[in-house]
């Protein structure tokens, strides 16, 4: 029963906000709210491991791209382009990536990955924030920087690993500042509903891999010889 009234409360939501896009009861762009409940959705899904948050997040990236034009976060609207192909490698891992090409399940990331990831974060935010600032972007560092967070974060959650909400939850935080004063209020709502359900996520997918990482394989066991299994028995 509760999740059927968590569904029926997204509908409820998104099917308001669309019609007072529409019908123009509400001062919302058309897109921005097709951003916001696909969003939404996608994340919603995305924390109950649900295989269609990927198809879902594609269609969320288009509708992105269209509304970061108009907001010249050039950074933000390339990433939804990268994200569109991450979609499709995300969602052929998450059926396909795990053992003998079966479901993919939640783990964590190595230490020289996570090292590797970031340096890669340095680096691509002081090269990006430089390509934003000749191409005269809005907020040049912060779109630079939640760009490749949320690149990163992309990357790992690609591979279901655990580290993506820390990236997300930090982009979030910065997003829904950052959307605000683009004057993308609906924009800066969602990203603070993102950041509460990344809490959510983090909670979720720490309780199913805390299982699996307990149960750790006995040592085998070599059969005895001769001599050890005379003194043991006597």
């Amino acid at each position: 029963m509760q999740k059927y009234g968590e569904i029926g409360l997204g509908v409820g939501i998104g099917s308001f906000l669309l019609a007072g896009a529409i019908w123009g009861f509400l001062p919302l762009g058309l897109t921005e709210v097709l951003g916001f409940v696909s969003g939404a959705w996608c994340v919603w899904l995305v924390v109950k491991e649900n295989i269609w948050n990927w198809p879902i997040g594609i269609a969320n990236n288009i509708f992105f791209i269209f509304l970061f034009v108009d907001a010249r976060l050039y950074g933000d609207m390339v990433l939804q382009v990268i994200y569109i192909g991450l979609g499709g490698l995300g969602w052929y891992w998450w059926l396909h990536g795990g053992s003998a090409r079966g479901r993919l399940e939640v783990s964590r990331v190595g230490r020289r990955e996570l090292a590797l990831v970031g340096l890669l974060l340095v680096g691509a935010t002081l090269g990006l924030m430089l390509g934003l600032q000749a191409i005269n972007g809005a907020v040049p560092f912060l779109d630079a920087l939640t760009t490749t967070l949320s690149l990163a974060a992309q990357y790992l959650l690609t591979r279901k690993l655990i580290e993506n909400w820390y990236l997300w939850i930090a982009a979030d935080i910065i997003y829904v500042g950052l959307y605000a004063y683009k004057g993308l209020y609906l924009t800066s709502l969602l990203y603070a509903l993102f950041l509460v359900m990344c809490l959510v996520g983090l909670a979720t997918w720490r309780k199913a891999v805390r299982p699996r990482l307990s149960v750790r394989p006995m040592p085998p066991t070599l059969p005895l010889t001769p001599a050890e299994a005379e003194v043991i028995h006597g």
